[in-house]
């Protein structure tokens, strides 16, 4: 990203708004806003398959593997608003096994870029199954969009609910319903 460029962007933005980005406390709002920017779509500049990648290893394991409550923070790419919530992977491994870090990780890369909740529900879940190859995998996403809560029709309390179901998970009403058990189970965790 052109640091220097989103800088001058921001300036005009804020005069087009009827601000004055000489006014004390916006004189570094355009650094803050491209520093900003770069971290929030950071994903763009990250590799999800060198990330999976780096941290597959062989066991013998063909239980369900679920990593639950990975909390995501995203941009909608209709308005450029936040949406946010908790992401929930589950997969049974064929003889594979990625990094317990790298599911969270693997999130995050696709969600710190410009997204709609649906794509970024089936991205983390195909680019495990072409991965790992597993007997099947479960994302889950819950989350609330600020495009829908503090514009447009203003409902605070709604929330958006969002799956990809692959292999056994989509094949299997029972291997699916254990998924979807396990990860509205509360945790017995302090």
């Amino acid at each position: 990203m052109n640091q220097q460029h989103m800088e001058e962007l921001t300036s005009q933005w804020l005069v087009e708004i009827g601000e004055d980005p000489q006014r004390e406390g916006l004189l570094k709002t355009p650094q803050r806003v491209a520093k900003a920017w770069e971290f929030l779509t950071q994903g763009y500049q990250e590799d999800a398959d060198a990330l999976i990648n780096s941290a597959i290893f062989t066991v013998e394991a063909n239980h369900m593997i679920i990593v639950k409550d990975i909390e995501i923070f995203s941009l909608c790419e209709h308005h450029m608003l936040p949406f946010f919530g908790r992401c929930h992977i589950g997969y049974i491994p064929k003889g594979k096994v990625v990094g317990v870090s790298k599911l969270a990780r693997l999130a995050d890369i696709f969600a710190r870029r410009l997204q709609v909740q649906e794509r970024l529900t089936n991205q983390i879940a195909r680019a495990l199954m072409t991965h790992l190859a597993p007997e099947g995998v479960g994302v889950v996403i819950e989350a609330r969009h600020l495009c829908m809560m503090m514009r447009g029709v203003e409902k605070q309390d709604s929330s958006m609910v969002t799956s990809a179901m692959l292999g056994s998970f989509h094949d299997s009403n029972a291997t699916r319903n254990e998924f979807l058990q396990l990860i509205h189970r509360p945790s017995t965790l302090g």
